[in-house]
Formats: structure tokens, sequence, C-alpha cells
């Protein structure tokens, strides 16, 4: 079916195959648009951080209370080395201790339920998301799906979607968590002792401007790195569906290359951005243990001049830790961040792509229909600058075996997914029993029919799965009886499980049963219009007899356009059209045709030229 379609090209991103590497996106916006879809999770995720908030809270008044606790074993110490009894008030020192127990149980439960929550709203959110791309791709024109890589669109559903989840689920109370942890442990410094805090501080400061100078510096590897992995999927997707014609035109040596090079891309991309993100724990480390230095160093000079208790220095030893470890988190939480605007911004991408017009306001539909077909000058053109179908008109009356024949790229296949609206005609129109198709929804349009493409295509399903495909009410009596019109049914009761035997990667199917198993699938479809895209093209000729006399009694009484190459098997077509260049140049029937001695006379006695 995709004869006159344009070339179907990966995404011109500055990777394997050359070209300007893509600017970083805007991540604000990006960010915007992701508070806005998850919108009717926001108040679950408030609750979450809410939470998060209150178990750092804890956490952060807690040293305070070891502090008191401190000082309270060390003004008693004089006295212990004295051997005065009762020199400890156990009293105030179990007091203190089971405050401390509660806080970090309390602590610990908060952060549990918080985890609870932002797990269950992340994977909804995940499930969402997923449910969206999944329909936006029913929404989306065939014009999308030529332009694009088909493993570009499921790194999308898969890696972005994952990414985004990830960061959600992790980074964003990580963030949150860390601000009141930095904030409160700086609160509670300056509330214990103000150098001492300028000191934890000041030792601290490098890592802020270390944050910031990494985060600058590693922004566009993220984002190269999510359109990398897209690009990397979309080429081994393509190579593993095309995998017999890499064998059989020795093409491994230069898809392997093709391959290197594109992985050589992420590689680059993914090493950078995971150097840069590297750099974050040895240098938090780093400041932390200078920290500790700092504030013991500054903490010894204070005790012995007697302006801070030691209960202060342990206190702080523990607040430089509170307060350095949010610069940790903030780092990964940034690094994250930026993964997750990448891919988000791919996937709101993907999202707002322009969409098939809405027909929900359609009300006109038809049914029962006679099979009247009228294309009316009829011009499209794949891109706006090039013209494919010029100015077609034909009249094609209830069931008649209308033929389309022409040479590669003459625009047969065109014509076909106009009329299935696959595709909108640039002008004129075409209709269906005296109804323009523009007038009734597609879906509409698909009901009256049925097709059998040149390209056969079976899910991992049982051969009766694949035949009914998504018709409801069919008996296993109208399965077999499709299936012996096709010469099929033989074949299916020699395999272990007949019927219920399950289509995979792994079933030993030629191409010709796959193709009579879709000539099955449109025997049950049953609708008053089909089209054979070289429905024969497959099977061999002894089968093709077979075929031909299944689809003699297929399309009687019923319209059928036939697309063929091989100008025998369409001799008894009621109307033979014959295209050229987007436009038909003959019409009649093989008889007629062959008398005129035209251009379907030369198309027909080269076929016996060439076997001969």
């Amino acid at each position: 079916m995709s004869e006159e379609r344009p070339r179907r090209d990966g995404p011109p991103l500055g990777g394997p195959f050359g070209g300007v590497a893509e600017k970083p996106k805007e991540f604000k916006k990006t960010g915007m648009k992701l508070i806005r879809y998850c919108r009717s999770f926001i108040p679950l995720i408030i609750i979450a951080l809410a939470m998060a908030v209150g178990g750092t809270i804890l956490q952060v008044i807690s040293p305070d209370w070891l502090k008191n606790l401190t000082d309270e074993i060390t003004n008693a110490l004089p006295a212990i080395m004295s051997g005065l009894p009762g020199a400890i008030d156990m009293d105030v020192i179990i007091g203190i201790v089971i405050v401390l127990i509660c806080f970090y149980v309390i602590s610990s439960i908060l952060t549990f339920i918080q985890n609870w929550i932002m797990a269950t709203v992340t994977q909804k959110i995940s499930k969402k998301m997923r449910t969206d791309i999944s329909q936006k791709i029913n929404r989306l024109p065939f014009s999308y799906f030529n332009k694009g890589s088909y493993g570009d669109v499921l790194s999308r559903m898969t890696n972005d979607v994952d990414t985004i989840g990830m960061t959600l689920n992790q980074s964003i109370t990580t963030l949150v968590s860390a601000a009141a942890m930095f904030i409160g442990s700086l609160i509670m410094m300056f509330y214990t002792d103000w150098i001492m805090a300028l000191t934890a501080i000041g030792s601290s400061l490098l890592g802020f401007m270390s944050i910031f100078v990494i985060m600058k510096k590693s922004q566009k590897f993220f984002v190269a790195q999510q359109n990398d992995l897209g690009n990397v999927n979309g080429h081994v997707e393509e190579t593993y569906t095309g995998h017999n014609i890499v064998k059989i035109y020795n093409a491994s040596r230069e898809f392997k290359k093709k391959f290197e090079d594109i992985n050589l891309r992420l590689y680059e991309s993914g090493w950078k951005s995971q150097f840069f993100s590297g750099l974050m724990m040895p240098l938090m480390s780093f400041i932390g243990n200078f920290g500790y230095v700092m504030v013991c160093v500054v903490g010894a000079v204070l005790a012995m001049s007697g302006t801070i208790s030691f209960g202060v220095i342990v206190a702080f030893m523990i607040y430089v830790r509170l307060f350095t470890q949010p610069l940790s988190q903030f780092a990964q939480a940034a690094t994250n961040l930026q993964r997750t605007a990448a891919a988000g911004e791919r996937v709101f991408e993907f999202l707002e792509e322009k969409e098939l017009e809405d027909e929900s306001q359609m009300v006109k539909r038809i049914s029962d229909v006679r099979g009247d077909v009228e294309f009316r000058n009829v011009r499209f053109g794949y891109t706006q600058d090039r013209a494919v179908i010029h100015n077609f008109s034909a009249e094609v009356k209830a069931g008649q075996k209308v033929a389309i024949v022409g040479p590669t790229g003459a625009g047969k296949t065109t014509i076909v997914n106009l009329l299935m609206r696959f595709y909108e005609v640039d002008s004129g129109e075409i209709l269906l029993d005296g109804v323009s198709t523009r007038e009734i929804p597609r879906e509409n349009v698909h009901e009256q029919f049925c097709m059998v493409l040149q390209d056969t295509w079976l899910f991992n399903g049982t051969i009766k799965e694949n035949i009914i495909y998504s018709k409801e009410g069919v008996s296993d009596e109208e399965v077999v009886n499709a299936c012996k019109t096709v010469g099929l049914h033989h074949f299916i009761q020699t395999l272990p499980d007949g019927y219920d035997t399950v289509l995979s990667d792994t079933a030993n199917l030629s191409e010709g049963q796959k193709q009579l198993i879709t000539i099955a699938r449109a025997i049950i479809k049953d609708s008053p219009l089909l089209i054979l895209d070289e429905a024969t093209s497959s099977v061999d000729t002894r089968t093709e007899r077979i075929v031909q006399d299944a689809m003699n009694a297929l399309t009687k009484e019923r319209t059928s356009f036939i697309i063929a190459h091989r100008l025998s098997t369409i001799k008894d077509a009621d109307k033979i059209l014959v295209m050229k260049d987007g436009d038909i140049v003959e019409s009649g029937s093989h008889t007629e045709l062959l008398a005129q001695g035209g251009f379907y006379a030369e198309l027909y006695n080269s076929q016996f030229e060439l076997a001969a």
C-alpha cells in the first residue's frame, strides 16, 4: 500500500546521519505542560509532599534534642568522675530519648505513606500517558507515519514515559524534602549558633556554585540522549522488520555500520550526561567532609573559649550532614529533571501533533450500501508542491468488479487510500451511493469496506482470532466455511491445535498461507465493498487459482476494486481503469482495451514478452 508514498525518514536530529544538533528545549514550558497534565492528581501529590516536609522537619529538629542530651551527659561528667551517685538525671535522659524515638518513628511513618502515595500516583500518570499516546496514534493522519520512524514512536511510549514516571516518583518528593531539610537546618543552625552556622554555610557555598555550572553544562546532553535513544529504537525496529531483505542483499555490514554510528552517538550523549551527573556525588561528599572538618575546628576553638557547649558541636556535626545532603539531592534531582524535561518534550510534542478532524459532530451515516462509487475531479498530493492525482474522475456501478492497473507510481494505491479516507482529497469529492465521504465519519466509511493487501498482517493470537479479528458474533461454522472457500481448511486441520493454533514469530506459515488467512478475514467481514491490493502476489500459481475462485465468489454482487500487476488475473473485470502519472488514460473491458491497442495492450503484451 505504499508505492506512491514519500520515503519515511527518521527525525532530523543532529545524530548519526549528520545535520545540526537539536537545541535544548524550553524546560519551563515543558514543566508547565506536565503540571497541567497531572492536575487531577495534584491534591494527592500535595498531601504526599506535605508528609515529606513533615517527616523532614522532625529530622531537622532532632539534633537540637540530641544537643540537650549531650549537654546533660557532659555537664554530669565532673560529678561522675568524682564518684558522686545520681550525677545524671535519668528521668531527663529517658524523656529526651523517648522524644527522639517518637520523632524518628513518626518521620518514618510519614515517609512510608508519602512513598506509597507517590508510587500509586506516578503509575497512574504513566498509565494515563501511555493510554493517551496509544489513542493519539489512532487519531493521527497517515501522513504522520510517512515522516517519522515507528521505533521513535515506540520509544516515546516506553522509554520517555518511564523516565517521566520515575522522576515523578523519586525526584519531586526528594526535591521538596531536600528543600525543607535545607531551609530547616539553616534555621536551626542560626538558632543554635550563628558563628558555627556561617562556618557551615561558607564551607558548603562551593557546592551551590558547582551545581549551577554542571546543570548548565549538562542540559543539552540529556536532550541529545533521549533523541539518540529514539533513533536507536527506530533503526533497530526497521532493521528487524526487514531482516530478510537485509540478509538477501548482503546489507548486514552497512546496517551494522549505521547502527554503530547511531549507537556511538547515544554512547557519547549518554556518557557525557552520566559523567556530569556522576560528578555530583563525589563533589558533595568532599564538601560534606570539608564541612565536618571546619565545624570541628571552629567548634573546638569556641568550646575552648567557653562560647559554646560540647553539645553544640555534636549538633552541628549532624546539621552539616543535613545541610550538605540536600545539595547532593538537589544535584541528583536536577539531573533527573533535565532528563525528564527532554522526555516530556518528546511526549508532549507527539501528543500535540495535528490530528484528524474531529467528526464527533457528524450525525449523518450510511447503511445498507448498494455500492455505487463516483470519483469527481479528484486531485491529491502527499505534499502541496507535488500532485500525485491530477484530475481523476470515474463512475462505478453497484456490484461491478473494477480493476485499477498501471505502472509503479501511477497512483493506484493512492486512489484506494483516498477511497478509504486514509487521506483527504485536495479538491473534488468521492461519493458512496451519492453521498460524499466527507459528509460521513471515517469509521462509517471503513465499515463499508473489507480489504486484502499485498502485505499480510497477523497479530499474536490463534488462527480463529486472526480470522474473526474485530467482528462480533461470528460462529465457528462461519470461520470454517471461510477457510474452506480459500482452500485453507485442510492445512489448518493438520496443525496440532487446529484453529486454536497460536500465530507468533515462531509459527511456521508461508507467506501464501498468511495471505489466505487475511483473505478469509475479509470474507468474514462481508462488507458491501471490497478492495484487493495485489492479494495474490504472495501465492503460487496453483494456489492463485484457488484464491481466484474464492475471490470470484467474494466479489459476486459486491463492488470490488482490484489493484493488480498480473493483468491475466483481471480479464473478467467489468471495467478496467488504466492509470498513468495520476490520470486515467484508458477505460473499458479487457477485450475493448486490447482491441484499442493502446497503453493497456502494451502493458499486457509486455508481461508475455517478459515471460517468454
